[in-house]
This record gives structure tokens, C-alpha cells and sequence, in this order.
């Protein structure tokens, strides 16, 4: 199985940005796809997550109302569209699979067995 993440850039406060996580390998009716983002010297934040293909999305806090999450089953690609960003958005963002995750341990890093090689977004004010 291996995450393709891209679709980051540079964009302004306000603007707009949608995230690819393109998966190869194995489908799964259970696979949940997750996104987390990090800043140097911070530990890596939950941001949400495709959970048991579509079934549900989760969204921390921090990004809720602004973010949202869809997918396309037959490219096997999950996007993640961000609007109203903020500077404090800015991040490597890197998704994330897993068959296993139970959804009140959505939010951990550990419960991914597979990630993608991140993509960064710079949102400038």
C-alpha cells in the first residue's frame, strides 16, 4: 500500500486549497484515510479523517466548518478541501491509511499503519 499526498502551494488568508491522497494498493470497505499536519518542532496534529470509507468524517476543532473531506472510489483518492485558511493552517499535511482504526482512536498517529510523504501549505496573511 503505498499514500501519495499532493495539492499543497502557497495561498493567501481566505483563499483555498484541495489536498489529494492518491492510494495505491488493496481496496477495503473498512480503510479510513486520515490527514494530520505538522509544524517544525511541534509534534504532528490531527486534522480529520475519512472514517470507514465515507461512512463518517471527523474533524478537530481547530478546522471544523472550514475543512471538508470526499472521495473518489474509482481513482482511489481521498481530497481534502480546505477553505478560509488561516496562516496558523500552515503545515506539512500527510495523510494517512488504515483498516483497523476504531473511531475513538481516530486522532492518533499510531493507528495508521501507512502514510504518505506530506505536502506543505503555506497560507500567508
Amino acid at each position: 500500500v503505498q499514500l501519495q499526498a499532493s495539492g499543497g502551494g502557497l495561498v493567501q488568508a481566505g483563499g483555498s486549497l484541495r489536498l489529494s491522497c492518491a492510494t495505491s494498493g488493496r481496496s477495503s470497505r473498512t480503510v479510513s484515510t486520515g490527514w494530520f499536519r505538522q509544524v517544525p518542532g511541534k509534534e504532528r496534529e490531527f486534522v480529520g479523517v475519512d472514517f470507514r470509507s465515507g461512512s463518517t468524517t471527523v474533524f478537530a476543532d481547530s478546522v471544523k466548518g472550514r475543512f471538508t473531506l470526499s472521495r473518489d472510489k474509482a481513482k482511489n483518492t481521498v481530497y481534502l478541501q480546505m477553505n478560509s485558511l488561516k496562516p496558523e493552517d500552515t503545515a506539512v499535511y500527510y495523510c494517512a491509511r488504515s483498516e483497523t482504526v476504531i473511531y475513538s482512536s481516530v486522532n492518533r498517529e499510531s493507528s495508521y499503519a501507512y502514510w504518505g510523504q506530506g505536502t506543505q501549505v503555506t497560507v500567508s496573511s
